[in-house]
């Protein structure tokens, strides 16, 4: 091999002689320089005029049983089983930078597996310009070369996992390369596959023979039926797209066949993880408070740069985004914020989207408290007619508050609302007010309130024990003021004649004098507070004083004796018309009964009284000057007549002749009439009412005068 020659040396692996240095299971391979690849049977480089020289790498021999474990320039024989040196495995974080972006591993052709004797060439690009690149195998450590790039060829089918690492940057994922021998292959991106990525599947012939009649299978389910095409296309991965595919077709050699792949298998990682959904703060917030909800998901450090979208979900209805921000503030919460809150993840295009798992909120109103009671006039105080307003008031609770008004005494509310008014206060308004706040959850009085309504005084007036204002000098005397309505206290004021004498409700002026005379007055005062002042003026009383006057006591006792001596007069005067009365009496008793028959006669030893002659009628008495005698049933008469009150006697007159019902006159038989000879009228007596149309005594009896 002379220097600069381009190309892949091979060796015998059973044709070099050993060198020194070379353990008894292994033989030399020739320079120095040479490195020895963990799981590889052989290497061979040759410079290159590249300012990196480009490492060629063959894979030849085949996996064995035999330990060998190699050492640099020196190989395994064949029939043994190549082993790793001892080197320590590193992890990702102690292979690369604290937080550093991983470096990026490439394969050209981007196709797992290749056939064999196919040439594979992988690149490791970091943050920087191309510079000494470590290369890792099945996770350990195998070369630095000073090339960020390297051509691998393999002559035994196998898979091995590759990483790199540039300086500045981290550790690259790990990309699996395959080797087959087989007649048909399934070939898929030699990359790692995230979430959202499409994925070409191809169906690839040894040495490109013709295939037709191609079917892919997603594990060992058809994905679309037999297709003149080589290709199929999964436009956007998702996690469940993970799994081992193969593909079968006709191939076309020198006589067509139907061939089926190997399994292959898929891995497709996260683009960022699920979200999760944050609440900053109790779980259960007061309404009114101020709430932040924050969607926490981790992207895929393959891809930093990819742009996330956030959205937030109440009761699956969207409250906040499409955002770029992965939080949504909530400044004040109310009980329509209660609900099971949840947020998505999702790419720009929303290829991929993820859901968090729901949140229960629950908005907890706040409790009822700090409940007052302020008065309009302050304090509550006011004269009767004024005009009142009660407003009630809370320090803390969340709504919708409601109020209601109560006073001591009352069973029912006096009202409702954050106010009670009161346009003409009265004194049976007066008492102790107190509100009620609640929210329906939780309620609270307020501290009572005492309202006193007070009536201002009227009505003034000054009363004495005398009935005139006149008093006599030497007499005691006292002035009382009292007044109608008012509002205790109230103070009392004593005038005379216009200036202030005394103050409080009763005047003594003891044993008055000329010195007391004059007009008095009373004035009553109650206030309100310290700046209402009512007042009642009574009405003006002229008190005048009297001085004795001599010989008072004699006039006095004449007087009493006059008034005696006219009371015994009237007293006789009154006696000797009653005697004279009865006397009367008895005298007409006793006339009726001596002219009437019916009556009975005067038992023996009694005295008839004396009666007025009869041709002297008495002054009063009734006669009767014309009696008309008829005759009744069962033949007795009756008889009604004229009766006029008589108070001297009638002039001398001839009776006429009765004549009485069903009898005529006698006539002479010429018809004139014929005098009959005379004869004594029957008489009848009957009882006629007497004057006033009242029934006489017993004893009055009339009878027909002849």
């Amino acid at each position: 091999m002379g220097t600069g020659a381009v190309g892949l040396t091979e060796v015998s692996p059973c044709s070099a002689p050993a060198r020194g240095g070379c353990s008894a299971q292994t033989q030399c391979v020739g320079g120095s320089d040479a490195a020895v690849s963990p799981g590889l049977s052989q290497l061979s480089w040759e410079p290159s005029p590249h300012p990196f020289p480009r490492v060629l790498v063959s894979l030849q021999g085949q996996l064995g049983d035999s330990p060998c474990t190699p050492s640099p320039g020196c190989w395994c024989p064949c029939g043994s089983s190549p082993h790793p040196a001892p080197l320590p495995f590193l992890p990702a974080q102690a292979l690369g930078l604290t937080g550093a972006q991983p470096s990026q591993l490439t394969l050209d052709p981007p196709w797992t597996p290749v056939f064999l004797a196919e040439k594979v060439t992988l690149t490791c690009q970091g943050s920087g310009a191309p510079s000494p690149t470590d290369w890792y195998v099945d996770e350990q450590f195998w070369q630095q070369a000073r090339s960020n790039h390297i051509h691998i060829t393999r002559h035994l089918p196998g898979s091995y996992s590759f990483q790199c690492r540039s300086p500045g940057a981290g550790l690259s994922p790990s990309i699996t390369l395959g080797f087959s021998n087989d007649w048909l292959a399934l070939q898929v991106p030699a990359r790692v596959l995230l979430e959202g990525d499409a994925l070409p599947l191809r169906c690839r012939a040894w040495k490109d023979a013709r295939v037709t009649q191609v079917q892919f299978f997603h594990e060992r389910e058809d994905l679309g039926g037999l297709s003149q095409g080589t290709e199929l296309l999964l436009p956007s991965l998702q996690l469940h797209h993970s799994g081992h595919y193969h593909c079968q077709a006709t191939v076309h050699h020198v006589f067509p066949r139907w061939e089926k792949s190997a399994l292959v298998m898929v891995a497709v990682q996260e683009l960022f993880t699920v979200p999760v959904l944050r609440l900053e703060g109790p779980a259960e917030p007061r309404e009114g408070t101020p709430v932040a909800l924050g969607c926490l998901s981790h992207l895929s450090p393959l891809r930093p740069l990819t742009r996330l979208q956030h959205l937030f979900y109440q009761d699956d209805m969207v409250v906040g985004g499409p955002q770029g921000s992965p939080q949504l503030q909530l400044p004040a919460v109310g009980l329509s914020h209660s609900g099971n809150y949840s947020c998505e993840v999702r790419t720009e295009t929303a290829s991929v989207r993820k859901r968090s798992t729901p949140v229960t909120v629950t908005v907890r109103r706040v409790p009822v408290s700090g409940v007052s009671l302020v008065a309009q006039p302050p304090g509550g105080q006011v004269a009767e007619g004024d005009r009142l307003v009660l407003s009630c008031s809370v320090a803390e609770g969340t709504g919708p508050l409601s109020f209601s008004w109560h006073r001591q005494g009352s069973a029912v509310p006096l009202a409702t609302g954050p106010y009670y008014k009161l346009r003409a206060v009265r004194h049976q308004d007066s008492g102790r007010y107190h509100c009620t706040a609640t929210n329906g959850g939780t309620a609270a009085d307020s501290p009572p309130l005492w309202v006193t309504v007070l009536v201002p005084v009227a009505g003034a007036t000054i009363t004495m024990a005398r009935m005139e204002p006149v008093v006599p000098a030497g007499e005691n005397l006292n002035l009382s003021c009292s007044v109608r309505v008012g509002t205790a206290p109230v103070t009392f004021t004593w005038l005379r004649d216009g200036q202030e004498l005394d103050s409080g409700p009763v005047l003594s002026l003891g044993t008055v004098g000329p010195a007391h005379a004059g007009t008095y007055q009373c004035l009553a005062t109650n206030r309100l507070g310290t700046h209402r002042i009512f007042r009642a003026r009574s009405l003006a009383l002229a008190l005048s004083v009297t001085q004795p006057r001599q010989g008072g006591q004699q006039q006095g006792t004449a007087m009493a004796v006059g008034l005696s001596v006219s009371l015994l007069l009237l007293l006789v005067l009154t006696a000797a018309m009653g005697w004279y009365l009865r006397r009367r009496c008895r005298a007409a008793a006793g006339k009726s009964r001596s002219r009437d028959p019916t009556i009975p006669p005067e038992p023996e030893g009694r005295q008839p009284e004396p009666t007025a002659p009869r041709g002297e009628p008495e002054d009063g008495e009734v006669l009767y000057t014309h009696v008309v005698v008829t005759e009744r049933d069962g033949g007795e008469y009756g008889g009604w007549g004229t009766r006029h009150p008589r108070v001297s006697p009638p002039p001398a007159r001839v009776p006429e002749p009765v004549s009485l019902p069903g009898t005529s006159p006698s006539r002479s038989p010429r018809g004139s009439p014929r005098s009959a000879p005379p004869r004594e009228p029957p008489v009848t007596y009957a009882v006629l009412p007497g004057p006033h149309a009242r029934l006489r005594l017993p004893s009055d009896t009339y009878e027909n005068v002849p």
